[in-house]
C-alpha cells in the first residue's frame, strides 16, 4: 500500500501536507480532515484510509495551517474553510474522474460542512462525518448544527453513544429533522474517538472495523447514485 505525500496551496502564503492513498481499482476518494487535537498521522486516521483502501475507496488525508506549523490553537474558520476548499481541488486535479466524499474527524468534519453551507463545493457527492462535534464536552446545544440545514446534499453522522461532543438524543433529532438528506450510524457504548469500555462485549478493533465498512459502504452508495437515507 503506497502512501503518496502532497503538498495542498491554500493560498500564495499557505501550504499544507497531504497523504494521498489510491487502491487499484478506486471507487470514490474521502477526503479526511483531522481533529482538533491530532494531525493527519494519528492512529485513528491511519487505520481509517487503511480500512477504506481494502474497500477500494481512496483517501486524501490533510493538514489544517496550525497543525502544519505544530499550533495547539485551531484556525478561525475561515482559514480552515479555505483549506477543505483547497483539499477538494487538489483531489480534482488528482483523481478527476471519481466521485468526492469530503469530510472527517470532529473538527475537521465540522470545518468541512461548514465549508459546503457557505458555499457548495466543486464536484462533491456528499459528506461524511466521524464524531460530529454538536456541542462542546458537558454543555448539550444544537447551535453548531444549525449551518447543516443549508447543505443540501447526502451526509453520513457515524456517532457513538457515550459522545461527551455529542448527546445521543440530540444528534439523532438533527438527524432526524434533517430528513433524506441525513444517514446516521450510531455505535452503542462508543466514545468520541469510538472507543469503548471492556464491558461492552466488543474491542475497540471490533468497533473501528465496523465504522469503516459503514462508511465505505456509504461512500460507494453516493457514488453509484443509491438513493442514502435511512440507516445503511
Amino acid at each position: 500500500m503506497i502512501v503518496q505525500p502532497i503538498t495542498i496551496r491554500v493560498d500564495d502564503a499557505i501550504a499544507v501536507s497531504g497523504l494521498v492513498q489510491v487502491p487499484p481499482r478506486v471507487r470514490a476518494c474521502f477526503l479526511f480532515a483531522h481533529g482538533a487535537g491530532a494531525g493527519m498521522t494519528n492512529p485513528f486516521m491511519a487505520a481509517v484510509a487503511a480500512g477504506l483502501f481494502d474497500f477500494g475507496v481512496a483517501t486524501l488525508r490533510y493538514q489544517f495551517p496550525y497543525m502544519e506549523r505544530g499550533f495547539k490553537r485551531p484556525d478561525p474558520p475561515k482559514i480552515a474553510q479555505a483549506t477543505v476548499r483547497a483539499a477538494v481541488k487538489e483531489a480534482s486535479s488528482l483523481l478527476p474522474d471519481i466521485g468526492l466524499i469530503p469530510g472527517g474527524k470532529s473538527f475537521g468534519g465540522r470545518m468541512t460542512s461548514q465549508a459546503q453551507a457557505a458555499k457548495p463545493l466543486p464536484n462533491v457527492l456528499g459528506l461524511a462525518f466521524l464524531g460530529f462535534p454538536l456541542h462542546a464536552a458537558g454543555q448539550p446545544s444544537r447551535e453548531r448544527a444549525e449551518h447543516l440545514f443549508e447543505v443540501q446534499i447526502p451526509m453520513l453522522f457515524l456517532q457513538g453513544t457515550r459522545d461527551a461532543l455529542a448527546e445521543v438524543n440530540l444528534i439523532c433529532a438533527v438527524c432526524d429533522e434533517l430528513g433524506d438528506r441525513a444517514t446516521l450510524k450510531v455505535f452503542e457504548n462508543a466514545g468520541h474517538s469510538f472507543n469503548v469500555p471492556a464491558r461492552s462485549g466488543r474491542s475497540n478493533t471490533e468497533v473501528l472495523n465496523d465504522v469503516i465498512g459503514t462508511l465505505a459502504d456509504w461512500i460507494k452508495g453516493v457514488a453509484r447514485g443509491t438513493p442514502q437515507n435511512g440507516k445503511p
